[in-house]
């Protein structure tokens, strides 16, 4: 894998090379305007590489998400909540069409590798363009991470000269600060920003109390993005991020022990001290550009990313039975090569190829309890220590045509081959198609059917040693771990889009999947990191509604979804459950997943008073998540309401100062997102409570 990493960055920075021997003229450090044309005609070039067709796409902008109530401090999965589909959770998790993560993110078209999932925001939304959710079947050259694909274009100094200093802060002592720099300086473009969070409601807190104990939050993030200019047919974009954060986990007051340690005093559960660290970095340099007509881009990539879970020595012990020192790091790299090429004047030929090593490390160490003979904890502790590390590999290639059968009617029609060699070895071939018929100039149908291949997340799977844990308070009630599998699925969406006028636009989407070996996650020891399993059989099937209005004053949409996700049978992983009894329940039943909603919505609106002045709202809805055994039952149905008001100020010179006031959870509406019981949810959580906001922003 080392070279052929090696290989990619050769051919990057050697493409000046090329660029000349191609017969384009290099660039003689032309004009900013210049170069804004020549990066908007490669960013169509770079667009045109991944078609849509026969998908579902919600366009979320920049305006978008400055019109929210908290505009640029909003985080990035309240973001996507406002898509249709798109169910909240804890942890800054969503879930869409009714899948746990599954979830592919792309930044400028390129990759961005899985990390350790926590509570941590990776993505910064003052760094968007524009957010793009594809959702249905999609085409052949999306693979792995299939629920949906967040396709992220950045801002990148094209558009843009100067910087902007903002702050913003408010209630349970949240304070942002962010600073951010774009410009163009011959044929470099670029964009940098930074932002600072801290926080006294880091997560959701398992209490409904207004202020959270232990849940202060310290969050750190950078990004960078640079382009160079070879020629005016080729380019080299860099991107790159990191992001760190530091999490006390919220206690909940309370509580009784279960375990005696020594003469050790007992710990009380609102004073108990778990922590978890969490780091991302990563980087992505894209060569890309124009042949005749034929579009490319190859782009090698890397991600690293580490969680390290801090228990409560003794409470831990005290409370559980073990206390777990949890370090999971997980190192990515690989190369993305695409291309397309118009055969004619119907056809245009997409083909390309991913392939990615990771290296997953899982260092615990647990102190636990011996039991006697009779089964009764010894209050001494032992020390158990299960360091494990895998390297896996994945492969990808597809091949594709858009066919043009006359202006009305599009077909995309293709197939890709995955192959996983890690915990197991498979493969698979998956077909594609979708259509679009533009049966009117105000009416769009589209259809599709994608099968798709799932692997697990590699850097949450771990094959627990078992004999370790034997005769001690660790051991698992059920000592059957079967390794986890590939999710295969079919796949069929069909939909329409309506344009009721010029400013007003209706779309309806439905779905069905069919799953074998469907993957779900839960969280099921002390660190919030969620293990992987298998359902032997799935089923997803729901349906979508949107309405959006854009005129000259007010920006308004509203979307509901209705979904329906049900699994039967654990095939791996039975390790992580406790209950045989509730395992048995679900090899003869059907069961809802989780995190199952049956309904979920979400709208907002923007008004423009003046030209300085606005107000906004944004509100959700959620029918509750599954609970209880074996998910039979759901938490209660909720809806929040957020307001905010922003006012440009005239004042210190002509550029002035942009003033914004939010407040969150207006009705201050007390609601649960986890009960803290059902399939793998391991502790209760509840939304966030009224909170006041306000913020200065100043550009340069």
């Amino acid at each position: 894998m080392k070279s052929i990493m090696l290989s990619a960055l050769f051919l990057v920075f050697a493409s000046p090379v090329f660029a000349e021997t191609s017969g384009a003229d290099p660039l003689p450090a032309p004009a900013s305007d210049t170069v804004n044309i020549i990066a908007k005609r490669l960013d169509e070039a770079r667009n045109g590489l991944a078609p849509s067709t026969g998908t579902s796409a919600y366009l979320i902008d920049s305006q978008t998400i400055f019109n929210l109530p908290q505009g640029t401090a909003t985080s990035f999965d309240h973001i996507l909540e406002q898509a249709p589909g798109v169910a909240q959770d804890s942890y800054g998790q969503v879930h869409v069409r009714g899948e746990h993560a599954n979830l592919q993110y792309r930044l400028n078209g390129v990759l961005l590798p899985e990390g350790i999932s926590g509570f941590g925001q990776v993505l910064d939304a003052r760094v968007i363009d524009r957010v793009q959710l594809l959702t249905g079947t999609l085409p052949a050259q999306y693979g792995y991470r299939t629920a949906g694909v967040v396709d992220i274009q950045t801002k990148s100094g094209n558009l843009e000269n100067g910087g902007s200093v903002d702050i913003f802060g408010g209630s349970r002592a949240t304070l942002q600060t962010s600073v951010g720099y774009a410009g163009t300086e011959g044929p470099v473009t670029y964009f940098v920003s930074s932002r600072y969070q801290g926080s006294d409601a880091g997560i959701e807190s398992p209490t409904p109390t207004l202020n959270p104990t232990h849940d202060h939050t310290d969050q750190g993030k950078a990004f960078g993005y640079l382009s160079y200019l070879l020629n005016p047919d080729n380019r080299i974009n860099l991107v790159f991020g990191s992001a760190v954060s530091l999490f006390q986990i919220p206690n909940n007051a309370g509580q009784s022990t279960s375990y005696a340690l020594n003469s050790a005093p007992v710990v009380q559960s609102s004073k108990l001290n778990e922590r978890q660290r969490e780091e991302t970095q990563y980087a992505t340099v894209a060569w890309q550009g124009v042949s005749g007509d034929a579009n490319y881009q190859l782009a090698p990539y890397l991600r690293y990313t580490r969680l390290h879970f801090s228990p409560d020595p003794i409470g831990d012990l005290e409370y559980n039975g073990i206390a777990s020192d949890v370090k999971r790091s997980n190192f990515a790299s690989g190369l993305q090569g695409d291309g397309s090429y118009p055969v004619g004047d119907s056809h245009t030929l997409r083909a390309g190829f991913s392939t990615q090593h990771e290296r997953a490390v899982a260092d615990n160490s647990s102190a636990v309890f011996p039991l006697d003979t009779s089964g009764s904890p010894l209050s001494d502790t032992v020390t158990v220590v299960d360091d494990q590390t895998k390297n896996a590999m994945l492969y990808g290639v597809y091949l594709q045509d858009e066919w043009q059968l006359g202006n009305a009617l599009t077909l995309n029609y293709g197939t890709r081959f995955d192959a996983v060699n890690a915990y197991v070895n498979e493969t698979q071939i998956s077909p594609r198609i979708g259509i679009v018929y533009k049966a009117t100039e105000s009416t769009t149908l589209h259809a599709g059917y994608a099968r798709y291949f799932t692997p697990p997340p590699l850097e949450l799977v771990t094959s627990a040693s078992i004999g370790k844990f034997l005769n001690t308070s660790g051991a698992p009630t059920i000592t059957e771990n079967d390794p986890v599998k590939s999710e295969r699925s079919h796949n069929f969406d069909a939909g329409f889009t309506q344009k009721l006028s010029d400013s007003l636009l209706f779309g309806l989407d439905g779905y069905y999947k069919r799953v074998h070996n469907m993957l779900d996650e839960g969280q099921f020891g002390q660190a919030l990191v969620y293990t992987p399993f298998n359902y032997a059989q799935g089923r997803i099937y729901g349906g979508e509604a949107t309405l959006s209005y854009r005129g000259n004053h007010i920006d308004a949409y509203v979307n509901l979804a209705a979904s329906r996700a049900v699994g039967r049978q654990i095939l791996s992983s039975q390790i992580s459950f406790d209950d045989p009894a509730e395992l048995a329940y679900i090899a003869q039943h059907w069961v809802h997943l989780d995190h199952d909603q049956l309904y979920t919505a979400s709208g907002g609106i923007s008004y423009k008073i003046d030209q300085d002045t606005g107000v906004n709202a944004d509100s959700l809805f959620g029918s509750g998540l599954r609970k209880d055994f074996a998910n039979t039952g759901h938490v209660s149905a909720y809806a929040t309401l957020n307001l905010g008001v922003t006012r440009h100020l005239g004042i210190v010179d002509d550029r002035g100062i942009d003033l914004r006031v939010s407040i969150i959870n207006i009705f201050d509406t007390s609601y649960q997102l986890r009960s803290g019981t059902g399939i793998g949810v391991g502790a209760p959580q509840y939304g966030e409570r009224r909170g006041y906001f306000a913020g200065l922003s100043r550009t340069f």
